[in-house]
């Protein structure tokens, strides 16, 4: 049986970023770096201002006079306080964390980014509590929300398993989602349920998207994923490609196994790219099978299996 684990650490989980977690408590620290503090503005779908292969920072004090409860504190850089703010009416040459990912942004920018969409994401649907609806105010920095009776809730992050499932050989199964081009195929992926272990979760997800039962599961790594907000965990398992595949619950349109040459091949004619007039994915070539960007944990996991045989 084929064993392999992650050859790299997945981008999004390559964080530079001191998110100084100490701070975010402190309003008086905070009050006394916002004079000095950078702000990054989030325009609509996450894009940001990017130019000459960096962030573009504004001055937090352009903002307000002191720190925006409409503002997350994401961490320090060489002593500087860093922020951000979601604006929909920014303008100028914006970039997604997509289209960023395909340009080799630096572990900095990747840390920054993905903190930044997380919170802002959170924030966006938790201005009332839970419980009984009652109006929350951010705090700590943007890292809670609190209602007038004390109560604090916390950022909301999702889990989900993604596995790849291999045969114990050099065949994988890759499955396309009924939106996706004919051409684009990527691993099984699911939330986990309450009260549900990440196994189990990976055995449930498997059988109800393609029919298959999975075995020799193994944990492979993690990485955030903010959209809107979530932790993705990846997985290895193995299933016989004898057995039908069924598509149960109508999200998979196919799926099929390929051999580890042919995602070989499909490694080697790049992952997607973005179109910048349209901010839509686009292939990255007329290759029959197309996989996933850098961005994605998914291609990791591809590429490291595909290196272990």
């Amino acid at each position: 049986m084929t064993v392999f684990r992650l050859n790299q650490i997945p981008l999004l989980s390559r964080s530079a970023l001191d998110r100084a977690d100490h701070l975010r408590a402190d309003e008086q620290s905070l009050k006394e770096g916002w004079p000095t503090a950078r702000l990054l503005r989030v325009g609509p779908r996450g894009a940001v201002r990017y130019e000459s292969e960096a962030l573009v920072w504004e001055a937090a004090l352009e903002l307000s006079p002191e720190p925006s409860p409409d503002a997350v504190f994401l961490g320090v850089q060489d002593g500087v306080h860093l922020w951000a703010v979601r604006d929909e009416a920014l303008t100028g040459t914006l970039w997604d964390l997509r289209r960023l990912a395909d340009a080799s942004i630096d572990d900095f920018t990747a840390g920054v980014l993905s903190t930044a969409l997380a919170l802002i994401n959170w924030h966006a649907g938790a201005a009332y509590h839970g419980a009984d609806g009652t109006p929350t105010m951010p705090a700590k920095g943007g890292w809670s929300r609190v209602a007038e009776d004390g109560r604090e809730d916390f950022p909301r992050t999702d889990p989900a398993v993604i596995c790849l499932i291999h045969d114990g050989g050099d065949r994988v199964l890759l499955a396309r989602q009924h939106s996706w081009p004919e051409t684009m195929f990527s691993l099984l992926a699911g939330f986990v349920e309450a009260g549900e272990s990440l196994e189990r979760c990976v055995e449930r997800e498997m059988r109800e998207e393609v029919g298959l039962e999975v075995r020799d599961i193994e944990y492979l790594g993690s990485q955030p994923w903010p959209f809107p907000r979530s932790l993705m965990l990846g997985f290895a398992a193995r299933a016989d490609p004898g057995r039908p595949l069924v598509f149960t619950d109508g999200e998979i349109a196919e799926a099929h196994w390929f051999t580890r040459d042919e995602v070989r091949d499909a490694l080697a004619a790049g992952g997607w790219r973005t179109r910048p007039e349209a901010g839509e994915a686009a292939p990255a070539g007329g290759a029959r099978l197309l996989l996933p960007g850098s961005i994605s944990i998914a291609r990791t996991i591809v590429e490291s299996w595909v290196a272990a045989g």
